[in-house]
Parts: C-alpha cells; sequence; structure tokens
C-alpha cells in the first residue's frame, strides 16, 4: 500500500469538549508527522459584505464556512502538496489578509462543529469523531470560556447561546451524529475512548508504512 495520509474528523457541539479530545491524539502523536485543520479557520471571506451586516453573521450555520476551500485544500494535503491556510479576523468579521503555509504531514486532524455535515469532507476521512455531551455542561463549559476569554457578560452569552447556539446545535450539529464511526461521551474527560482512537490511528499508520 502506497503512503497516504490519515485523516481523522473531529465534530461536535460548542463546549462538548472536542477541542480537548484533538489536542490529546495530537499530543500522544508529537514527534510524528501530524498537522490540526481547524474548520474556524475556513469562515467566509466577507470583505464585501458592509460591517453591518456582517456582525449578523450566524457563525454555527453550515452557509458560514467555506467548505469549497476546506475540501479542496484537504485533497492537496492528501497529495502531499502545501496549502495556504486562511486565518480569519474576528475583530473585523471577515477573512484576513493573512495565511499560514502549512506542509503537508502523515496524520490530518480535521476540526470543527460541523465537519461532518459536508459528505465531501466525510469521505476524504479515515475516522469520524463525534464527542458527545450533555447541553447543561456545554453550556456552563461556554459560559466560563466567554466570560474568562472574550470579556462576555453571562447576559449576552446566555442569549446568544438561547437565540442561536442551541437551535443550530439542534438542527444541524446534533443530526450529524449518524455520521459517526466513533462517538465519545463526555469529551476530553474518557481517556479510554481517546486511547482506543490513539491505537487506531497508530495500527492505519502501520498499515499505511507511515511509522
Amino acid at each position: 500500500m502506497g503512503k497516504k495520509p490519515v485523516v481523522i474528523g473531529i465534530a461536535g457541539g460548542s463546549g462538548s469538549g472536542k477541542t480537548t479530545v484533538t489536542k490529546a491524539i495530537y499530543e500522544h502523536f508529537q514527534g510524528h508527522s501530524i498537522m490540526l485543520l481547524e474548520q474556524d479557520f475556513y469562515y467566509k471571506d466577507q470583505s464585501s459584505v458592509p460591517l453591518e451586516q456582517r456582525l449578523q453573521t450566524n457563525y454555527d450555520h453550515p452557509l458560514a464556512f467555506d467548505n469549497d476551500l476546506l475540501v479542496e485544500q484537504l485533497e492537496s494535503l492528501l497529495r502531499y502538496e502545501s496549502i495556504e491556510k486562511p486565518v480569519y479576523d474576528y475583530t473585523m468579521h471577515t477573512r484576513s489578509e493573512e495565511i499560514i503555509i502549512e506542509e503537508p504531514k502523515d496524520v490530518i486532524i480535521v476540526e470543527g462543529i460541523l465537519v461532518l455535515e459536508d459528505d465531501r469532507l466525510r469521505d476524504l476521512m479515515d475516522i469520524k469523531l463525534y464527542v458527545d455531551t450533555d447541553a447543561d455542561l456545554r453550556i456552563v463549559r461556554r459560559l466560563l470560556r466567554d466570560i474568562k476569554e472574550r470579556g462576555r457578560s453571562l447576559e449576552s452569552v446566555i442569549d446568544q447561546y438561547v437565540q442561536v447556539v442551541r437551535p443550530m446545535h439542534n438542527q444541524f450539529i446534533e443530526p450529524t451524529k449518524r455520521y459517526a464511526d466513533i462517538i465519545v461521551p463526555e469529551g476530553g474527560q474518557n481517556h479510554v475512548a481517546i486511547d482506543l482512537m490513539c491505537t487506531k490511528i497508530q495500527t492505519i499508520l502501520e498499515q499505511n508504512a507511515i511509522l
């Protein structure tokens, strides 16, 4: 079998712990050829849209993402070609002029709330994970994060959660669970599931004659 990168998709709602799971897998393979491709970098360029309109952007909706570009760049990485990863400017609510050069790696983790929503992305993944965490835990984690790290008020976080985050999760994110090969309950606290994932990735890498 020829050498081919292993692609792992990791999805889950905001505050589910998917970033913790991603970090644990990434750190397990540190020292090997591994990279992270975050869907958050692939929000659509809105430079032609007035700022007032950009401020209304629903970042939890599938249409907020430029999946065409993400698929194209993931396909390039699978051919062991480097890519120019976009950078998103959250202060201006559009894509920055900055880019990040990413060199191809043997393990590619594609992480984001809706990475399992697009069938084109799913078809490029060897393993699909969905991090499944109870809604009450997710809202608590989001509250703590947004207040502490982003200077948000309690009221604004709760309002956004009720008006946008929760309905988008129920309509678009939660249904993608059915596409997952593995569902990881309780996120980063599930060390057994993470260990099993790392073992499976190692097996695929050995089959591909990479390690």
